[in-house]
């Protein structure tokens, strides 16, 4: 599903035009990536959370020269399901 499905569902589900379906899920995507870079962790319950995480330094290879080189420490996005969704994608066996 790509953004223009995402609009689609959400105003077909929400009884709102494409517009302002469209408006608003910019607008939370827009917020969890404001909150996010800014280090604040953004949990919304039965979907999952977003936070941003430390990378530690760490030595690589370049895979054109197999030469060691030393890829830096940097922060990155991650998301963590929540319960809900886990139990939709994979049912809890009996």
């Amino acid at each position: 599903m790509n953004k223009g499905e995402l609009v689609d569902a959400v105003a077909a589900r929400a009884d709102v035009t494409k517009k302002q379906a469209d408006t608003v899920i910019s607008a939370v995507v827009e917020s969890i990536m404001e909150a996010v870079s800014s280090g604040e962790k953004v949990t919304l319950v039965g979907f999952g959370s977003f936070e941003s995480r430390e990378r530690k330094a760490r030595e690589g290879r370049n895979p054109k020269t197999g030469e060691k080189m030393e890829i830096p420490a940097t922060k990155v996005p991650a998301f963590s399901a929540g319960k809900l969704f886990k139990e939709r994608v994979a049912p809890p066996k009996s």
